[in-house]
């Protein structure tokens, strides 16, 4: 599959049916950054007439997960890769349209390259931070990623 923001929201509707119901759309992805938008309307919103938190967390995950996702199929290896931790800070409610992007690409191929040389477990924490609007940070999600070559 060639990595279009087209063709992954399509995945979206067919394979994380929840992400695309609340919204979650691809904006942009390139080897080094990848941009989800999401808007808070009725089905994605908390009692406190904002955008629930999870939702957030899904859109800061699919930012962070697309562009490892991208790297890996790039490095034409069979490599495994899961979310060990994530650590997330809420700083303003989000309403209207939150931007989550990700600009970490290089780092994200370097570690993979670096499994790929040692054949070991790598770690890698990957930042995604959400912006409304306004440019204004509503919140910001560490995921730590591991990453391994598959024998």
């Amino acid at each position: 599959m060639k990595f279009t923001p087209r063709k992954i929201n399509l995945y979206l509707l067919y394979k994380l049916p929840s992400a695309f119901i609340t919204g979650i759309r691809v904006k942009t992805i390139s080897d080094k950054n990848a941009v989800i938008t999401v808007k808070h309307k009725w089905i994605n919103q908390n009692p406190f007439k904002s955008m629930f938190w999870a939702v957030q967390g899904m859109a800061a995950e699919f930012s962070t997960g697309i562009l490892m996702v991208k790297s890996i199929k790039d490095s034409g290896e069979r490599i495994s890769m899961l979310v060990t931790n994530m650590n997330a800070t809420f700083t303003k409610k989000a309403t209207g349209r939150i931007i989550f992007e990700c600009n970490q690409g290089e780092l994200i191929q370097k570690k993979i390259q670096e499994a790929i040389e040692t054949k070991e477990g790598q770690t890698i924490i990957l930042t995604s931070e959400g912006f409304n609007e306004n440019g204004v940070s509503v919140s910001k999600f560490d995921f730590e990623w591991s990453i391994k070559v598959k024998s």
